[in-house]
């Protein structure tokens, strides 16, 4: 198999997906291995990472295990800071695969801080997005929990420090005019760059539509409904979003992997959320197969969210997900929009 596949991907569209006139009852083992060539994970957490949270992979890795699956382009994602100075470094000695970064405006970087955001979207090898916080937004940080009598307890509640250092720095979208200036900069930058698309991140539902309206209200031209904000949406409220012209974001993590630890955002370690031990995350791959299907795959960008140790690669996470969602007897057709095409629509690639 070539390494770049870019004739491959421009005739995707017109092939027969290896001779598959049924998907569930008449597919090759092969199939999902053709649906990785051109595929691109939009979400991949490749590190640097806390010592108390290693990656299972660094971003060189990532990227060499991507281009020999045929994939076109990686995302990454870094909690901790600027991913598109990781993707300059990973496009200048890995040939044959793009490789992206974007920013989070998580609260070790000041939260809401254009400064900061001014600098990433001049940052290595090219910005795509700008995201209003992972783990510590406003919405997350008061309802990240720690284990207390056997009951999870939010870290505000447990720790006074908490809620007097954290939740101050966290970002959080106010739902009422006026704009705060921090925010109507960032809004303008944003859309001054028509390559980045708006992430909402982990915000509260309340906050994305919010950030829907202020989208366009700048001129904006491309939001992402993060995977949190999508799970905690209604089926309507998801369609709502997708005829507003967002993309929604469907993660493997989501179904995958529900209750095992996740990324830890605070050095302290009483600050790491506990809440899989107690099994809170409820979705299954039923209700997420489901919902894309009443939603509509056209509007939907797929990735992994991979990174922690205890999943398997991002190359191996996007081969799981095309496989079982060719299980639920998804055509062929609809997950390579899904995994290949919207997400280069969202990052500005041809398709």
């Amino acid at each position: 198999m070539a390494l770049y596949m870019n004739e491959e991907h421009q005739a995707r569209s017109e092939r027969d997906w290896n001779g598959a006139k049924e998907p569930f009852y008449d597919r090759s083992m092969e199939l999902p291995g053709e649906l990785l060539v051109g595929a691109i994970d939009s979400h991949v957490h490749a590190g640097p990472v806390l010592k108390s949270n290693p990656g299972h992979q660094d971003p060189i890795e990532a990227a060499l295990e991507a281009r020999a699956a045929g994939m076109r382009a990686l995302v990454y994602y870094d909690v901790f800071g600027w991913a598109s100075g990781t993707a300059w470094m990973v496009n200048r000695h890995v040939k044959g695969i793009r490789t992206f970064g974007g920013y989070l405006m998580n609260s070790c970087h000041g939260g809401m801080n254009p400064r900061a955001v001014k600098t990433a979207l001049h940052l290595g090898d090219g910005c795509r997005f700008i995201s209003f916080g992972s783990h510590c937004t406003y919405h997350s940080a008061t309802r990240e929990s720690t284990v207390v009598d056997g009951k999870l307890v939010p870290f505000k509640d447990a720790f006074p420090k908490f809620a007097a250092e954290e939740l101050p720095r966290a970002t959080r979208i106010p739902l009422e005019d006026p704009v705060p200036p921090e925010l109507d900069e960032i809004l303008a930058m944003i859309a001054e760059h028509p390559e980045v698309y708006l992430n909402t991140g982990h915000v509260s539902v309340e906050e994305a539509f919010r950030l829907l309206d202020l989208a366009e209200r700048y001129g904006i031209k491309k939001v992402l409904i993060a995977h949190p904000v999508r799970g905690s949406m209604s089926i309507e409220q998801q369609k709502e979003a997708a005829r507003r012209g967002a993309f929604l974001e469907g993660c493997l993590v989501d179904w995958m992997y529900p209750d095992v630890p996740r990324t830890h955002y605070y050095v302290e370690r009483e600050y790491m959320d506990m809440g899989s031990e107690l099994g809170y995350r409820t979705q299954n791959a039923v209700a997420w197969m489901k919902t894309i299907r009443e939603v509509g795959p056209e509007h939907f960008v797929l990735a992994t969210d991979y990174g922690v140790r205890a999943a398997s690669t991002p190359v191996q996470g996007m081969r799981t997900m095309i496989t079982t969602m060719l299980d639920y007897e998804f055509a062929p057709e609809q997950i390579y929009r899904m995994v290949a095409e919207n997400p280069a629509r969202l990052i500005g690639l041809d398709v």
